[in-house]
């Protein structure tokens, strides 16, 4: 059986990540986090083993793009995810980078995560 791919989430609000974790959980993954803010994300990616991630854009009125330069430094795919028009809210060095609209449809999600796998 080969190991189950770990994902991190990078998500402020505490309903929408536990919701997060539930359905990358029901679709076959580890979930590594999820952490709330731009700290606890580096430590996470410092730390663990990471397949593919999911980075919240807004944290609490701090960008994820710290994290994303971690993540793509040791060549951990992600998507970025956001509640406002996509193209706008990306960091301007990850603009060709994939994301997902909040709220989240559980099919979009697991495609999502499936292409970050090259599954």
């Amino acid at each position: 059986m080969s190991p189950r791919a770990r994902i991190l989430v990078v998500e402020d609000e505490a309903l929408v990540a536990f919701a997060l974790e539930e359905m990358l959980s029901d679709f076959g993954y580890d979930v590594v986090g999820p952490a709330p803010n731009v700290q606890a994300a580096l430590k996470l990616v410092g730390d663990e083993k990471i397949d593919a991630a999911i980075l919240d854009v807004n944290l609490g009125g701090e960008t994820v793009e710290p994290v994303a330069e971690a993540l793509a430094a040791v060549g951990a795919p992600f998507v970025f995810t956001t509640g406002y028009s996509s193209a706008s809210a990306l960091p301007p060095a990850f603009k060709d980078r994939p994301s997902l609209n909040k709220p989240y449809q559980p099919e979009a999600l697991r495609e999502a995560v499936a292409r970050l796998l090259g599954d």
